[in-house]
């Protein structure tokens, strides 16, 4: 599959440099568009985006997860989960049942559409992340992961 290597007209060195950490910044970004690329052109494919992914990604790591705890992973509002929840279930790609406890609360699961759609999309990503650590080699993929440990513990 071709890449698209300049969305937008832009690439990674056409933006001036402001700050010495702009180019650590840059590659924040282009590496995350780079990684998601493929997985994004997929999901497009199956009429989703993004924070489908998202959404999908952690309820197959986290099967029967209450919405308030989906809500809380994710780090984002229950009107921004709202629409792309209901189309995952109109969809059928989640089940959503009464918690047995608490019948106020709804718990998610994967069906086996949502599970190989969710998986198919990480795998894109896995495969671009696999080559890179490849590239860098254990050290390289070992600060990597303690940078990006780093910066995932602000939240």
């Amino acid at each position: 599959m071709a890449k698209m290597s300049q969305a937008a007209g832009l690439h990674r060195a056409s933006l001036p440099k402001l700050h010495d950490l702009d180019v650590a910044l840059e590659l924040m970004y282009y590496g995350w568009r780079g990684m998601t690329l493929e997985a994004d052109e997929y999901l497009a494919k199956q009429g989703l985006s993004r924070p489908h992914h998202r959404i999908l990604y952690v309820v197959a790591r986290r099967p029967d997860i209450a919405i308030g705890s989906l809500i809380e992973i994710l780090g984002i509002s229950k009107q921004a989960l709202n629409r792309p929840l209901n189309l995952l279930l109109e969809r059928k790609l989640l089940t959503s049942k009464r918690a047995p406890e608490q019948h106020r609360s709804k718990l998610l699961r994967l069906t086996e559409a949502g599970r190989r759609i969710e998986q198919k999309a990480s795998d894109h990503e896995r495969r671009v992340l696999r080559e890179a650590f490849d590239r860098a080699g254990a050290s390289g993929a070992a600060a990597w992961i303690a940078v990006m440990g780093a910066i995932a513990d602000n939240n």
